[in-house]
């Protein structure tokens, strides 16, 4: 085997998942984290006799790989990977390995700044409702190496983040997805947004025409890097406007579809009434999620089925409670504007806006109109909060600083009247109070909990 020796860097979902598929196919495989292994991850590695390092990198064990598979959350900048990259070492994502081994199966990939979680979620229920062996993996869930280890699925989803993109030689999804792109994540790209672009397209750039892309039209910096791009896939254009002159497109109340892939027309006509998902931009992802499976060949029938019985994923415009009159919602899953830009658009009432954490560069002028038309109090809630305080404390009537959901649900009630409501929608990542967006939001919905308890207990 000429890549007989494997160090995998990371020893997180994406980096075990990799030693384990390594492992599996006959390869020495060492693994190396800078931090701390999680005691479930160490006995997965342990059961599979999979040797491994923590609490940092010793050289003596990297440099002398064959290949080296980095987890995405690990810069290219980072000292051990330029030394690697110094010798020649190859360096490639856990998607690009994983990808190796998928033979005759088909793949999906999703991506996008905003709702690539959502469109994964309902084109793997698309497909598995419609009783085709798929599975979910990638920047959701399970790895997508982990799931490559598992065996014989006809279908693979995959999730996929510019962290991820960035690792990949010769990755070519059946199908390519690009929902959006908008500012994130800007402090990994050199505070550039055209190299965020530019990773977000690597995507495309192993298609040929067999493959698919599909893309939203409504971003401009999606259609402004498109023409400057060569790719040769078919593609197909959505867009949440009236104009059928895309492939798919919003029209009286339907979703209108309209293309031809591998010699096959497709017309087709969706009533909205079929949806579950509600919002213009969840519109957009239904579309990506149904042209996907139709050019899977779906029926159409089972799309409607699988469209009307699909559950969104916690996080997301999440209804939590109704505390006497004041309707609260959970936003976790929005880390950056342009998921707040969609949460405040689409809420139709005054609104108590709880945001902040680790701000990512945040551009909070796209927002302006939308909170000085709406917002009546902001609360902020992270260790640093001088980004939102400094841009929005002439534009808000209310502002405070809180370090918890249950301050910052406290303070938020206070202000809010009948007929209001708190949004938890942060614009920013989590990572200064909490684990995760997914604890952010539990703790939410636990705070928002305790205060209805209390607030029976004083009637």
């Amino acid at each position: 085997m000429m890549d007989s020796r494997i160090v995998i860097l990371g020893g997180g979902e994406s980096g075990v998942g990799a030693a384990i598929l390594a492992k599996q196919k006959g390869y020495e495989v060492f693994l190396s984290d800078a931090g701390n292994i999680s005691a479930n991850r160490r006995r997965v590695l342990k059961a599979n006799e999979i040797a491994f390092e923590e609490s940092g990198h010793a050289e003596e064990n990297i440099l002398n790989a064959d290949l080296v598979v980095k987890s995405p959350g690990i810069p290219d900048k980072a000292l051990p990977v330029q030394k690697l990259i110094g010798k020649g070492i190859p360096v490639i994502s856990e998607i690009e390995f994983a990808y190796r081994f998928i033979n005759k199966a088909k793949v999906v990939a999703i991506t996008g700044t905003n709702g690539k979680t959502t469109t994964s979620l309902l084109t793997y229920h698309l497909l598995k409702a419609a009783g085709y062996k798929a599975v979910l993996g990638g920047n959701i869930g399970k790895s997508l190496a982990s799931v490559v280890a598992e065996g014989s699925y006809h279908y693979y989803v995959v999730e996929i983040s510019s962290f991820q993109l960035d690792g990949i030689v010769n990755f070519r999804p059946d199908i390519a997805v690009l929902l959006n792109i908008t500012p994130d994540h800007l402090d990994r790209y050199d505070n550039n947004f055209n190299n965020y672009v530019k990773s977000k397209f690597r995507i495309t750039e192993n298609l040929t025409q067999e493959e698919a892309f599909i893309y939203c039209a409504d971003c401009k910096s999606v259609t402004e890097e498109l023409s400057r791009s060569k790719v040769e896939a078919s593609m197909f254009a959505m867009s949440a406007s009236n104009n059928d002159k895309f492939n798919a497109y919003l029209e009286k109340g339907h979703l209108i579809f309209n293309f031809n892939f591998k010699n096959k027309g497709i017309n087709q006509k969706i009533p909205l009434s079929e949806i579950s998902l509600i919002g213009r931009h969840n519109m957009v992802n239904s579309m990506a999620a149904v042209i996907s499976a139709l050019c899977f060949e779906v029926p159409i029938g089972k799309i409607l089925k699988g469209l009307k019985t699909f559950k969104n994923v916690p996080h997301r415009l999440e209804f939590v409670d109704e505390i006497q009159g004041v309707v609260f919602i959970n936003d976790s899953k929005a880390t950056n504007v342009a998921s707040v830009y969609h949460a405040l658009d689409e809420v139709k009432k005054d609104i108590i806006w709880i945001a902040g954490g680790i701000d990512k560069g945040n551009d909070y002028a796209q927002i302006d109109e939308l909170v000085r038309n709406k917002v009546k109090g902001l609360v902020c809630m992270g260790k640093n909060n001088t980004s939102l305080t400094s841009f929005f404390t002439t534009k808000v009537d209310h502002i405070a600083e809180v370090d918890s959901p249950k301050k910052a649900i406290k303070q938020a009630f206070e202000w809010a009247g009948k007929g209001d409501v708190v949004l938890l929608s942060p614009a920013c990542a989590s990572f200064d109070l909490f684990s995760g967006y997914e604890d952010r939001g539990e703790q939410f919905k636990k705070a928002v909990k305790k205060l209805k308890k209390d607030s029976k207990e004083k009637i």
